[in-house]
């Protein structure tokens, strides 16, 4: 296993950049980094003041939870947010209920061809896209699979693989492109050997919180080498943790499950506006436009655990997407 220098890492994509759009800039590592905002700052907090008129956005799951409150968030400061939604009619809604300008699109994340067709909808506007936020993710209870591989693998992680790796011209094409993958701490729950390479499947080691762990793990480690292939360029790639949030994700559990997160989440969780809130502020902070591959939490830097900082790991498992995905490749 390698564990990369976090600090070395994105100094070394910062040095190459030099001479880039941006200009020479100096080199901030992800412990430079740090922020006034907290657990509960909201997204309307941690964006207050910015004017990204001009920007265009791109944010999966607009329709409800997390993905909603950003998509409001960067419309309401001017931003074109384009909204995927698992059908049209939920996407529509959703945006007619923003102020602002936001645009649906259709996006199944279990099937790659409408990742194909999202993206080539996005192309046709002949824009370049400042933001990306991968957002939409399941929890299930049961094991079930889609050709052959674990759903929480293929739903929070291929799915957003093969409409990266689509867009990312456009990302790269910014002035300042951010890419925002929605991770989550729930990364430690993934098996002790990380990303189990041998048996996607999951028949053997699966367990509901340690398939959707193994599924951010992987968000992880698509960020850190997404990151690491966009060195010598003015974007960027980094995963969040938005905190455990009071959404609709917990809609695939047994009712009482779905009951009990609910309950819970009335009294502990976060709300949907301070869950957004560290999606909103990688997104789009001016102090961040120099950070690449980084981990935040609570609008903060934080260390994940020791597999997703592992560069080798990274590698594989970007390997191994391709080949997954290849009737799907860019």
């Amino acid at each position: 296993m390698t564990s990369i220098n976090r600090r070395r890492f994105v100094q070394g994509g910062l040095f190459a950049a030099a001479g880039s759009a941006l200009g020479t800039v100096a080199a901030l590592a992800c412990d430079d980094v740090s922020s006034e905002f907290g657990r509960r700052s909201t997204a309307d907090e941690v964006t207050a003041g910015l004017d990204l008129t001009g920007k265009t956005a791109l944010v999966t799951g607009c329709n409800s939870g997390i993905g909603y409150e950003t998509m409001r968030t960067l419309a309401l400061r001017g931003a074109h947010v384009l909204g995927t939604a698992r059908t049209l009619e939920r996407g529509q809604e959703a945006c007619d209920s923003v102020e602002g300008r936001a645009t649906p699109l259709v996006l199944e994340l279990t099937e790659y061809e409408t990742a194909v067709q999202c993206a080539e909808q996005v192309r046709a506007m002949g824009t370049p896209l400042d933001i990306l936020i991968c957002n939409a993710g399941a929890m299930f209870d049961e094991l079930w699979h889609v050709n052959g591989i674990e759903a929480h693998f293929v739903t929070n992680h291929l799915g957003h693989f093969v409409l990266v790796n689509h867009l990312l011209d456009l990302v790269v094409g910014a002035p300042q492109g951010r890419v925002v993958i929605v991770g989550s701490r729930a990364h430690e729950s993934a098996p002790d050997d990380g990303i189990q390479f041998g048996e996607l499947s999951g028949e053997s080691w699966f367990r509901p919180r340690r398939a959707y762990g193994h599924s951010k793990l992987a968000n992880g480690l698509h960020t850190l080498e997404l990151a690491r292939r966009l060195e010598g360029t003015a974007a960027t790639a980094n995963v969040v943790h938005p905190g455990l949030v009071s959404t609709s994700i917990a809609r695939n559990l047994p009712g009482w499950q779905e009951a009990l997160f609910r309950l819970a989440g009335y009294f502990l969780l976060k709300s949907s506006a301070e869950g957004a809130a560290t999606t909103c502020y990688v997104a789009t902070n001016p102090d961040l436009q120099h950070v690449n591959g980084c981990y935040f939490a609570d609008c903060n830097p934080e260390t994940p655990s020791a597999n997703m900082q592992d560069e080798d790991m990274a590698a594989r498992l970007w390997e191994i997407s391709e080949e997954l995905t290849r009737d799907f490749a860019a």
